[in-house]
């Protein structure tokens, strides 16, 4: 009688151990515990072609007009010249802007070097896309535009180079003449409210549909002579060059931007 009590205490302090302990066993994981549903993406209807503007996009060229772009000097009307739905460089002009400023954003611009193109080195159809044009007085952020067919120069200064700092992965340039196109992914530099420097900079550019810069962390502003440097900023215009030492003008068309939140 006594062992019969006994094995039945045993066991019923068995099952008093044992039962907590199954339940705090978790439960079998479910595909749906890793499902999100919101929030929804927002639907954006893509362009005809991946060149084309998508439906949420900024045309900032559509081949008609410089509506969205100003004298950076100045901030009076663009004079560049626009002909058969190209825009054309005028150097005595100088280097123009778009009126809005940007932050974050998802640029295409396509460009044309000159099939008569003369020169060399960097004298050879130079351009640049300013990703960042901070100032009239300052060099901003500067994406190379330059002949790199059959074309030596120094390599942080070809085409898709972020200028004396970024080398390109590759070249994939095109002959002069034909068309050439830029995709780029811009991440602005944020800045402390004393005007020191947060996070840098960083780009991302396809040339002709090849990857040249993968996220490259910008040292600061692309200058010509000394070590670049960050200087605050929030918003900022996005600058096409006028450079003058190119002997014949370079051409653009089917520009467009898509701001990033």
């Amino acid at each position: 009688m006594r062992i019969q009590f006994l094995n039945s205490l045993a066991f019923a302090t068995l099952i008093a151990v044992a039962v907590p302990l199954l339940a705090q066993q978790p439960a079998a994981p479910k595909h749906q515990d890793t499902e999100v549903y919101e929030p929804v993406p927002p639907i954006v209807t893509p362009g005809a072609t991946d060149a084309a503007p998508p439906s949420d996009a900024i045309v900032l060229f559509d081949g008609k007009n410089l509506d969205q772009w100003v004298s950076n000097k100045d901030k009076s009307p663009a004079k560049w010249i626009v002909a058969d739905g190209i825009l054309t460089v005028n150097k005595k002009a100088g280097n123009i802007e778009t009126k809005q400023t940007f932050k974050d954003y998802q640029l295409h611009i396509e460009w044309r070097i000159p099939k008569n193109i003369t020169g060399s080195d960097q004298a050879r159809g130079n351009s640049g896309v300013f990703l960042a044009s901070t100032g009239p007085g300052d060099d901003g952020y500067e994406l190379q535009v330059l002949d790199s067919y059959n074309n030596k120069t120094y390599v942080n200064g070809q085409a898709g180079s972020i200028y004396k700092q970024g080398i390109p992965l590759a070249n994939p340039a095109r002959k002069p003449g034909e068309w050439q196109s830029y995709d780029v992914v811009w991440t602005a530099p944020r800045f402390k409210s004393d005007g020191s420097l947060e996070t840098p900079a960083y780009v991302t550019v396809f040339f002709n549909g090849v990857l040249v810069q993968n996220h490259f962390e910008l040292k600061g502003q692309t200058l010509y002579i000394g070590k670049p440097f960050y200087k605050k900023y929030d918003r900022a215009p996005i600058k096409l060059q006028a450079h003058g030492d190119h002997s014949e003008p370079i051409s653009f068309r089917n520009i467009w931007v898509r701001e990033l939140k």
